[in-house]
């Protein structure tokens, strides 16, 4: 199997008054994004909010995108888990459902775990799983979880498990992280998750870009990935990262959510799973006239 590349935007859940997944309106939203652009749809990450989702309600997620008529090959979940059984049940569902690939955050409750701690979490997680269709994409993002991919372990990692252990998708933000991945692992599938740092890394090595304002910007965001070789680019860019910048600067998911809300004319999609909270009323507009304004 390839690995994945091109846009991925991480599908944000719309939630009905009594915090249940509006599981109709997630379905048309995600088929949305598809025709929008998107190469396929890294369900169940962080804009997701499926750290607030449970066990039964992340399976069903998957199942019910594919009976929709969404591609398995379309579909990247995340699949980490503070709880190891968690990961392993999750992970080897989404790849019993033959998805493209699985993101894996490390086990994100205790810190100041060792790499050998890490690599033996992974090791475990493939061998329970125990199928040749999975393929792990490990998600980085130590802002929330206190841990790191580090390169050293990353290479450990691909030694052992070459057909497995395929890409990552890096939200850290640390372009000298990611310029050491793109320089160190030439062929791994590697993702920037905003779109601001994508033109750079392709130039590099990347594979594409999982960004949370693909959700809001999806055709803006491939128009960037189709043409940034082109004369094109630095204006695609510019246009862009402007509106990336612009949504990043309020809380990220809520700000997402209540321009979706905007783009929707559903009010229904400002909800968010405690303990995360909605873009306040005056917040809210101020977004909306700066964005109509870019």
């Amino acid at each position: 199997m390839t690995a994945a590349t091109g846009i991925w935007p991480p599908a944000a859940t719309p939630f009905r008054e009594d915090l249940s997944i509006d599981t109709e309106r997630y379905l048309a939203f995600c088929h949305e994004l598809l025709r929008g652009g998107a190469h396929g749809l890294a369900v169940l990450g962080t804009t997701s909010e499926a750290n607030s989702l449970d066990l039964d309600e992340r399976k069903g997620v998957l199942e019910k995108l594919i009976a929709s008529g969404i591609s398995p090959a379309q579909l990247l979940p995340g699949t980490g888990a503070a709880s190891f059984g968690d990961a392993v049940k999750l992970t080897k569902h989404a790849a019993d459902l033959g998805v493209k690939g699985s993101l894996l955050l490390p086990p994100f409750y205790y810190k100041g775990v060792s790499d050998e701690g890490l690599f033996e979490f992974v090791s475990e997680v493939i061998g329970r799983v125990n199928s040749k269709r999975l393929q792990l994409y490990l998600y980085n993002f130590p802002q929330q979880t206190g841990l790191v991919w580090s390169p050293g372990l990353i290479a450990k990692l691909r030694r052992a498990f070459p057909e497995t252990v395929v890409g990552i998708k890096d939200s850290s933000g640390d372009t000298q992280y990611l310029d050491t991945l793109l320089e160190q692992f030439p062929g791994f599938a590697i993702f920037p998750s905003s779109e601001s740092l994508m033109v750079d890394a392709l130039g590099k090595g990347a594979a594409g870009c999982i960004s949370a304002t693909a959700n809001t910007h999806v055709k803006e965001i491939r128009a960037l990935y189709d043409g940034w070789k082109s004369p094109e680019a630095a204006s695609l860019n510019k246009r862009a990262s402007a509106i990336r910048s612009l949504i990043a600067s309020y809380p990220l998911i809520a700000a997402v959510k209540a321009t979706l809300g905007d783009q929707h004319k559903h009010k229904g999609w400002h909800r968010l799973r405690p303990p995360l909270t909605s873009l306040g009323d005056q917040q809210a507009a101020e977004l909306r006239g700066k964005l109509a304004a870019l």
